[in-house]
């Protein structure tokens, strides 16, 4: 058995892919196991190649009784917990990043700025196993979801990272009055968030949709576009080439953006320190920055370079 750690989020799982892929080419007899969130199944199905999901979520729990593991790959961080916790299930080779502290020396050095998803390929290339970092896409799902609609996600995990709800409503307002049929997505957690924008964009109420992954994975591959913040979403709409506006602030997109393509366009104003700015628990400084105009101006210069069919 291959078993492979990224017990984290939707984001993390998407920029994880051509890495898990070079691991299942260089291991394609091998049974691949993936430790991560069991809510994370529908999406995983649609990477491809993972044999067995093991639930985790996070580090604070050992992992259950395995097979025999003949390589445990850490994909989950740089250590020391992530290695102990691969140390703990006894694999007889570990791949991971360098780590003193758990006594791992054998990995390639980590480097803080590396953008995630190179950081998850450069792993494997140490080890023997090529990675190509373009190799985003997933599988489309089975789903009835509309098409050709246009998603603006104002929700994201972290307070700093949410672009204020009035100016998401001010461009899901524009954009409605210039044709586009706008949906209004986010997490049960926030629904209010939604809800806001959804009312002051003068949106109706079936503009406010809930979703499965499976089924958020279907509407932002048929999509016409998609505005949100740096979260999970914007990885589904780099692995399904679909048109999209990011907006970044405490991570700058040279490290959490979306693949150099004309129709994907991340838009960030520099970080707090280069800012002058005093950190904190609400907006960022740089996502203030960022007006309603530039962002209507960025979705309207996507649009013109959109290669879906």
């Amino acid at each position: 058995m291959i078993l492979v750690l990224r017990a984290l989020g939707v984001g993390d799982l998407a920029a994880g892919v051509p890495a898990l892929r070079a691991l299942r080419s260089a291991f394609p007899a091998r049974t691949l196991a993936l430790a991560a969130p069991a809510w994370l199944t529908p999406l995983i199905e649609l990477v491809g190649g993972v044999d067995r999901i093991v639930p985790a979520d996070g580090l604070g729990a050992p992992l259950p009784a395995l097979p025999p593991v003949e390589v445990a790959v850490n994909l989950h961080g740089r250590g020391p917990r992530s290695h102990r916790l691969l140390q703990a299930v006894e694999p007889a080779k570990l791949w991971a990043f360098a780590s003193p502290e758990a006594g791992h020396l054998d990995g390639p050095a980590w480097i803080e700025e590396d953008h995630e998803v190179h950081r998850w390929c450069r792993l494997p290339r140490h080890y023997g196993a090529a990675a190509d970092p373009s190799d985003l896409m997933l599988a489309v799902p089975a789903v009835d979801v509309p098409h050709d609609v246009t998603i603006v996600h104002p929700g994201a995990k972290s307070p700093s990272r949410r672009w204020p709800p009035e100016r998401f409503a001010a461009v899901a307002r524009a954009l409605a009055a210039a044709g586009h049929r706008v949906l209004v997505t986010g997490t049960d957690a926030e629904r209010e968030i939604v809800r806001r924008v959804a009312t002051r964009a003068g949106l109706g109420p079936d503009s406010v949709v809930r979703t499965g992954l499976d089924e958020l994975a279907g509407l932002v591959a048929h999509a016409r576009l998609l505005v949100s913040g740096d979260t999970g979403i914007a990885h589904l709409a780099s692995a399904y080439r679909t048109p999209s506006v990011v907006l970044f602030g405490p991570m700058p997109p040279r490290r959490w953006g979306p693949p150099p393509r004309p129709y994907h366009r991340a838009i960030w104003h520099g970080t707090r320190a280069e800012r002058g700015d005093q950190p904190g628990p609400d907006v960022h400084p740089a996502l203030l920055a960022v007006t309603v105009e530039e962002v209507l101006e960025a979705a309207r210069d996507v649009e013109r370079h959109a290669v879906k069919a």
